[in-house]
């Protein structure tokens, strides 16, 4: 199965609540401001957000559509519209930069995915050419090492790691001054799931970049948050506070097999408008793959 057909079979349950949805309103019936009203009702609860649906519908009511259009034809025309949302977002992730290595600092909540997708990434990057290695910074957490052991063991890199509990920012300090004398091109430093409302939590994530800073001054060249789309709007609050604190630049959205909320890529994009590098539909690194616009807006209505 290729990851376009995973992505469709991973938002099916979005999209049969939309296009049910869809069925309700239109058919038979005419376009009008009460279909309208309760399309915007069918939006918001495929987790398209406030803002993403008003604008939608904003749009759709400047448009003349004809009175007889049907499901097919209204679907299209919010495939264009979520399009025109996500399309800004659709961005590379360039980790061929001048700067060696390129440092990657990984960031979001407890169960968000953020290992496994370091691992995936690392194993792209290293079929890729790429010499990888992996800053095991949830010192805390055993399993978390131990996850990101497994991986780089699977994919053939390196794992800087401490012992347990100690400071996680010395830590990254030291695992950064490793891979720039190892030549390493990429280097992930893996953190502990941080809760958004702990301020303590964030204040060592700040204190990572401060020592990193003290070595490399453009250190981290990227912040990436990984989003659970399981969490549905809450993800939409997680993205604005850690971008408030650390500057999150990028994002990657996972657990998108089987969600019913994937509509929550679109209210993030319209209310955050970061790039979204890369969707996960699974477990296996091809399961990982970089985000295109059209593509989730054709599978999130179920047009193939």
């Amino acid at each position: 199965m290729s990851f376009l057909e995973k992505l469709g079979f991973g938002l099916k349950k979005s999209s049969a609540k939309i296009s049910s949805g869809l069925k309700d309103i239109f058919n038979q019936k005419k376009i009008d401001a009460a279909s309208l009203e309760e399309l915007e009702e069918v939006l918001l609860s495929a987790d398209l957000g406030v803002s993403a649906t008003a604008h939608i519908i904003a749009r759709l009511s400047e448009q003349k559509i004809a009175k007889n259009s049907d499901t097919t034809d209204v679907r299209q025309l919010l495939q264009q519209q979520i399009e025109e949302i996500l399309q800004p977002c659709e961005q590379s992730l360039d980790f061929s930069a001048s700067v060696k290595p390129y440092v990657v600092l990984m960031i979001g909540v407890n169960g968000a995915g953020k290992t496994t997708t370091i691992g995936k990434l690392a194993a792209k990057l290293k079929a890729g050419g790429k010499q990888v290695s992996l800053i095991a910074a949830d010192t805390f957490r055993a399993a978390a090492v131990e996850q990101l052991e497994a991986w780089a063991g699977k994919n053939d890199v390196r794992v800087f790691k401490g012992p347990a509990g100690c400071d996680s920012a010395g830590l990254c300090y030291d695992g950064l001054n490793a891979a720039i004398k190892a030549g390493d091109d990429v280097v992930f430093i893996d953190t502990a799931g941080r809760l958004q409302n702990k301020s303590g939590l964030m204040d060592e994530l700040k204190k990572i970049i401060k020592v990193m800073q003290k070595i490399r001054p453009d250190a981290p060249n990227s912040v990436l948050l990984t989003i659970d789309a399981t969490t549905g709007q809450n993800a939409v609050a997680q993205v604005e506070t850690f971008r408030q604190i650390v500057g999150v630049n990028g994002l990657i959205v996972t657990k998108l097999d089987g969600s019913a909320k994937g509509g929550i890529v679109v209210a993030i994009a319209q209310e955050q408008k970061l790039p979204i590098y890369y969707i996960g539909v699974g477990e296996q690194t091809e399961d990982l793959d970089v985000f295109k616009a059209k593509d989730y807006a054709q599978n999130l209505l179920g047009i193939n």
